[in-house]
C-alpha cells in the first residue's frame, strides 16, 4: 500500500508539473501539447469569481457551462428549444404558475454525493439570498429571500417544484433556467465550507452560503471539474469521471490567459497551444492560410456597445447622446477592425433572437453631430473620459472614436484597463463613457430588453442594477412599460413586433450606441477534432473535443 501511495503521488506531482509548465507564461516552448490535454490561449481577465451564484462574465460562462449542470439547457442545434440536463421531464400547471421537474435517477456530483431535488432547491435559495449580479434572472419570477424556500422546493428527492408569480410564456421561464445562475451546486459539499458573517442592513444572513469558498473552488456535476484558477494567468479543468453522460475525450483543458492576438497566433503556429481564441482580423486571416492550422467561427449572441453615463451633465443632454451616434465611423469599423470577427449591428437584440431587427440608420456624419452639439449649447466641445478594455478590438475602436469625436471638438481621454478593473468601475457608475459587450443571459429577448430598457430605481443603492441603471438613465415610463408588456405577450408574432418597436425607441433615446455583433472565431491545430463554438459562451462545450 505504501509503494502504491508513493507511486500515485508521484504521478499526481508529475501531472501537476506538466500543467504548471503549460500555464506559465515564461515556460519554454513545447514541441506539442500533451495528447490528453487541450490548451487554449484566451483573454480571461474578466473572471472575478467561479461561484455560479455570482459569476456573470463571458469567460466564466464557458467555465460554468462545462463544469456545472442545470435542470434544462439550450438545444444548440435548435435554439428555439430547451432540453433536459439533469431534469428527465417537466410539466406546467394549467394556470401557468407551477413547474414540476422530475430528475434523472442515480446522478452524482463530481464529489460522489448524490444529486437530489434538495440540492436544486438550495441552489436557488443561495442564489436569491446572496443577491449577486445574476440573481435577478430567477428573482424576476417573484422570488425573494423571504419566500424562496416555499417557491423553489423539493417535493421529494427526485421532484423539484418551482412556482412563479405570473403566467409567463413557458419558453421564457425555461430559457431563464438555462442561465448559469441556475446551476445546481453540491449542497453537502458547499455547506461544509460555509463561513459565518455578521448580519447588516444590506445583508441580513449570518452566513455566506459558501460564497467565499466557491469563488475559487468547485462543487458541480458537469463533464469537467475545475482544478485551479489563477487570476489573469490560467484556469485548469479536469475530466469528471463521475459524470453521468458521455465522458469527455480529454483528461484536462487548460485556458492560458493571453491577451494579444499576435502572441496567440505565434503560440498556435509553434504548437504551444492547440486553440487561439482572440484572433484579430489579420491574424485570423493568416491562420486560415496556414496548411498546419484551421479556423472556425460562429455568430455570437454578444453585442458590443458604447455608453454614456447620464450622471455627467453634458452627456445627459439628448442632443449629445444623439451626436455621438453620428461620430462613429461604422464603415471603417466593419471593413478593418472587425473584419471576420464582427458585423455592424445598431440594435440591442442580436440577430438570431426573437424580435431582432437589422436596421442601421446611423453613419459617420460630423456635420450633423456638430449641429446637435450646438443645439445642446456645446458648440465648442468638451473633454470627457472613455473607459475601455486594454486590447483589441476595443482599444482600436476607442481610438477611432477618439479621432472622429475630435473633429466635432470633443476631446476624449482614453482609460484602458484590464477587464476586471473596467467592470468594477462600470458597475459602480464611476465612468464617463465606456465600450463594453453584453451577451444574453438566456435565449429570450427579455434578457437584453430588461437590461437596456428598464431602470425601476435609479438610486445608487438600487437592488436592480440593469445596464440602464449603470449608466444612470432614467428610462421613460412608456419604454419600461413596453418592455413589461412584451414579456407577458404569448403570441410570438406580436411579441416580436413589440421588441422591434422597443429597440427603435432605445436606439433613438437611450445613452447606448450599439456598434457590432460578435462573430466568435478560433484558430486550431489541425489535430484538434470536434471543437465547435456555440451561440452563447456557456454553450461552448468542450467535452466532445479530441486530439
Amino acid at each position: 500500500m505504501m509503494l502504491e501511495t508513493i507511486t500515485f503521488r508521484s504521478r499526481r506531482l508529475l501531472a501537476g508539473a506538466a500543467v504548471a509548465a503549460l500555464v506559465l507564461a515564461g515556460a519554454p516552448a513545447l514541441a506539442d501539447t500533451p495528447p490528453d490535454t487541450l490548451v487554449q490561449a484566451w483573454a480571461i481577465d474578466d473572471i472575478i469569481s467561479l461561484d455560479p451564484g455570482e459569476a456573470f462574465e463571458l469567460s466564466t460562462g464557458e467555465i460554468t457551462g462545462n463544469t456545472y449542470d442545470m435542470l434544462v439547457k439550450l438545444d444548440i442545434n435548435d435554439t428555439t428549444k430547451v432540453v433536459g440536463d439533469i431534469a428527465e421531464s417537466w410539466t406546467v400547471s394549467d394556470d401557468g404558475l407551477t413547474y414540476t421537474f422530475k430528475l434523472k435517477p442515480n446522478l452524482t456530483f463530481a464529489s460522489g454525493n448524490p444529486i437530489t431535488a434538495d440540492d436544486v432547491a438550495w441552489s436557488f435559495e443561495r442564489a436569491v439570498k446572496l443577491n449577486k449580479s445574476p440573481a435577478f434572472i430567477v428573482q424576476q419570477f417573484g422570488l425573494t429571500a423571504d419566500n424562496v424556500a416555499e417557491k423553489a422546493k423539493a417535493a421529494d428527492p427526485s421532484t423539484f417544484v418551482f412556482t412563479v408569480d405570473k403566467a409567463y410564456a413557458p419558453s421564457f421561464v425555461l430559457n431563464c433556467l438555462t442561465a448559469t445562475v441556475a446551476s445546481v451546486v453540491d449542497s453537502k459539499l458547499v455547506k461544509d465550507h460555509v463561513a459565518s458573517v455578521t448580519p447588516s442592513d444590506e445583508y441580513k444572513f449570518d452566513n455566506d452560503f459558501g460564497n467565499g469558498w466557491l469563488k475559487t473552488n468547485f462543487a458541480g456535476s458537469g463533464p469537467f471539474k475545475t482544478r485551479e484558477w489563477r487570476a489573469n494567468e490560467a484556469v485548469v479543468l479536469e475530466r469528471n469521471d463521475n459524470y453521468y453522460g458521455e465522458k469527455p475525450k480529454l483528461a484536462r483543458v487548460v485556458y492560458r490567459h493571453v491577451k494579444e492576438s499576435a502572441t496567440q497566433r505565434l503560440m498556435l503556429e509553434k504548437g504551444d497551444v492547440d486553440v487561439a481564441r482572440n484572433l484579430q482580423p489579420s491574424d485570423y486571416e493568416a491562420v486560415g492560410k496556414n496548411p498546419d492550422l484551421a479556423v472556425t467561427g460562429t455568430p455570437k449572441s454578444t453585442v458590443f456597445y458604447f455608453s454614456l453615463n447620464q450622471k455627467n451633465d453634458k452627456l445627459a443632454k439628448p442632443e449629445v447622446r444623439e451626436a455621438f451616434k453620428y461620430l462613429i465611423d461604422y464603415e471603417a469599423l466593419g471593413g478593418t477592425l472587425l473584419k471576420g470577427i464582427g458585423v455592424i449591428h445598431q440594435n440591442f437584440l442580436p440577430k438570431g433572437i426573437l424580435g431582432a431587427i437589422d436596421e442601421t440608420p446611423y453613419k459617420l456624419d460630423v456635420a450633423k453631430a456638430k449641429e446637435l452639439l450646438a443645439k445642446a449649447g456645446l458648440a465648442d466641445g468638451f473633454t470627457v473620459t472613455l473607459d475601455t478594455r486594454s486590447g483589441q478590438p476595443e482599444q482600436g475602436v476607442a481610438e477611432l472614436i477618439q479621432q472622429t469625436a475630435a473633429q466635432a471638438g470633443i476631446k476624449i481621454e482614453l482609460v484602458p484597463e484590464d477587464f476586471k478593473q473596467l467592470l468594477t468601475r462600470y458597475r459602480a457608475r464611476q465612468h464617463d463613457m465606456a465600450i463594453l459587450q453584453w451577451g444574453v443571459d438566456y435565449w429570450d429577448p427579455n434578457s437584453n430588453s430588461e437590461t437596456f430598457s428598464t431602470n425601476p430605481n435609479n438610486a445608487d443603492d438600487s437592488m436592480n442594477k440593469t445596464l440602464a441603471w449603470r449608466n444612470a438613465w432614467e428610462v421613460p415610463a412608456d419604454i419600461q412599460q413596453k418592455s413589461k408588456d412584451a414579456l407577458l405577450e404569448r403570441d410570438a408574432a406580436k411579441r416580436s413586433e413589440m421588441y422591434g418597436d422597443l429597440q427603435r425607441k432605445v436606439r433613438e433615446q437611450g445613452p447606448f450606441t450599439f456598434l457590432w455583433q460578435q462573430t466568435e472565431v478560433a484558430g486550431l491545430r489541425k489535430n484538434v477534432q470536434g471543437f465547435k463554438l456555440g451561440p452563447t459562451f456557456d454553450t461552448n462545450f468542450i467535452a466532445p473535443v479530441s486530439k
